[in-house]
């Protein structure tokens, strides 16, 4: 079977929306199937420095087909109003805050446990 350099390549985007975020960045694009529907693709890319000064890039996608748009956005939303409710919109974190002290503890609650039945595992740096 012959492909030609066109087919091999992800389709040109269709709309395309950028979000810097500090060592990262995150495309939002619209792209078409070859049937001509639409679909999304979330890229985020992350700058990595060596010690020798050069860099490279990290990247990871996620396919999102209109069939999966909208359990998606229901629970990208709870998910954020959930996060925002607990801990508020400010940064707690090492690298945003100079005074911020990391407790370490070697026990978990019930609550950090992760459920297996209600969790999956997924690596996307094989997609």
């Amino acid at each position: 079977m012959i492909m030609r350099e066109n087919d091999m390549l992800e389709k040109e985007e269709i709309f395309s929306k950028v979000l810097r975020a500090g060592r990262r960045t995150y495309f939002f694009d619209v792209r078409a199937t070859k049937a001509d529907d639409y679909y999304i693709t979330i890229t985020e890319s992350k700058k990595f420095t060596e010690e020798d000064g050069s860099f490279h890039f990290k990247k990871h996608k996620i396919y999102l087909y209109k069939e999966d748009f909208t359990a998606f956005e229901e629970i990208l939303s709870e998910m954020t109003a959930y996060v925002l409710n607990h801990k508020g919109e400010e940064v707690i974190s090492e690298r945003h805050q100079k005074d911020f002290k990391k407790e370490f503890t070697t026990e978990k609650t019930e609550d950090e446990t992760p459920s297996t039945s209600s969790f999956t595992d997924v690596d996307f740096d094989d997609i």
